[in-house]
């Protein structure tokens, strides 16, 4: 039986107090989080708000948390008294061109906007006053209008920066600059493709144990309600091929372009998410927080649909692997963004905290959650 905020997890007077604090502060925001829904002993605060468009995460190790957006800035967000909610929230870039993805490597910002990388050096000492940035690398590919051009981007286990090429097209076939995962050194140097046959994944994270790459791609449309589906893909070495535009989900050929290349030549996702769900953000979960069946298990931000008949998505939800990394199930975590007036939230990405709790990312209220386990 799933539970919502409203449910008290502890008992007695600070059990009250504590219920009575989170809702005291979602309603400051406006924020329904009373219809959201989590598994018994879950619940979920406002970490922080006034975040327009907050998307892509990271974490320094000093604690401080960068925002990117699809908007034009770039937030640091700290939480000063260690009480688990942030107490400033710093704008320190702004006039970019979609900053949406962030990483941070040896006291440095990367920030990736539609053609280019950026790189905030020593960004903590002057959160107040930030630096001009360096340029890492220009020159990714946008297409006519950046349509998939936005970027996630994140450090792998071999000390790279990956950064993502979304096709300029709901589907087309288009050169071997577009559709693909590529990785270079932190210097912007020695650039290379890891992966393609990609139409645009916003999320990836490597597997804690075998170091091996992991990413959600979304789907293309126009091909009804109900295909194809959003992939959750598995990348052990470089230089595999998923499918697009010729296979969606492993099995499904393209109406435009199926016909040119057989399903079987492409690597098939390692399962298969709902339709239309845009799935976004995904971490492995490392924490010490939430149960051991939640160890190194995968959570999904999945945005929502924009043009199916029915709308889904719109929630955090849970891949489940044994331990060979076999999928065991695909599940709901936390829903209820979307009502039936209307979703009143967008789930982006999925953060990993030291603590083990974890933050999620919303574009649409402009906020950040924070999932925490007191079972």
């Amino acid at each position: 039986m799933r539970s919502s905020i409203k449910r008290l997890l502890l008992t007695g007077p600070l059990a009250a107090l504590a219920a009575l604090a989170i809702g005291a502060r979602a309603a400051q925001f406006g924020l329904p989080l009373d219809t959201l829904q989590l598994p018994p002993g879950f619940e979920i605060s406002i970490y922080a708000a006034d975040v327009p468009g907050a998307r892509s995460l990271t974490l320094s190790e000093n604690g401080t948390l960068f925002v990117g957006t699809r908007r034009s800035s770039v937030y640091a967000i700290t939480d000063e008294n260690g009480d688990q909610q942030a107490d400033q929230v710093r704008v320190i870039a702004t006039g970019l061109t979609s900053p949406n993805g962030v990483a941070f490597r040896d006291g440095a910002l990367y920030v990736a906007e539609l053609g280019r990388v950026l790189r905030y050096d020593n960004i903590e000492a002057s959160l107040d006053n930030p630096p001009a940035p360096a340029l890492v690398r220009d020159g990714f590919y946008v297409g006519a209008g950046g349509l998939h051009a936005w970027k996630f981007i994140a450090f792998g286990p071999d000390g790279k920066l990956y950064v993502p090429v979304g096709v300029p097209c709901n589907v087309c076939i288009e050169d071997a600059a577009y559709g693909i995962i590529t990785r270079m050194n932190p210097d912007g140097s020695e650039l290379e493709t890891f992966a393609s046959g990609v139409r645009n994944t916003v999320g990836f994270d490597w597997h804690p144990e075998t170091g091996e790459l992991w990413f959600t791609d979304n789907g293309r449309d126009w091909m009804g309600d109900d295909q194809p589906p959003d992939e959750l893909n598995h990348a052990p070495e470089i230089g595999l091929h998923f499918g697009f535009p010729y296979c969606h989900g492993g099995t499904i050929p393209d109406p435009d372009f199926g016909a040119r290349r057989a399903c079987d030549e492409f690597t098939p996702p390692a399962t298969n998410l709902g339709p239309h769900v845009a799935a976004l953000g995904m971490r492995f979960y490392t924490g010490a927080m939430f149960p051991e069946t939640y160890t190194n298990q995968i959570f999904i931000a999945e945005h929502g649909s924009w043009n199916r008949t029915t709308p889904i998505g719109y929630r955090v939800s849970l891949v489940r692997l044994d331990e060979t990394g076999q999928v065991l199930a695909y599940e709901p975590f936390v829903e209820g963004w979307l009502q039936p007036g209307g979703a009143w939230g967008r789930p982006v990405d999925v953060l990993v905290m030291p603590d083990g709790a974890l933050l999620v990312s919303d574009d649409q209220a402009g906020a950040i959650y924070r999932i925490s386990y007191q079972g």
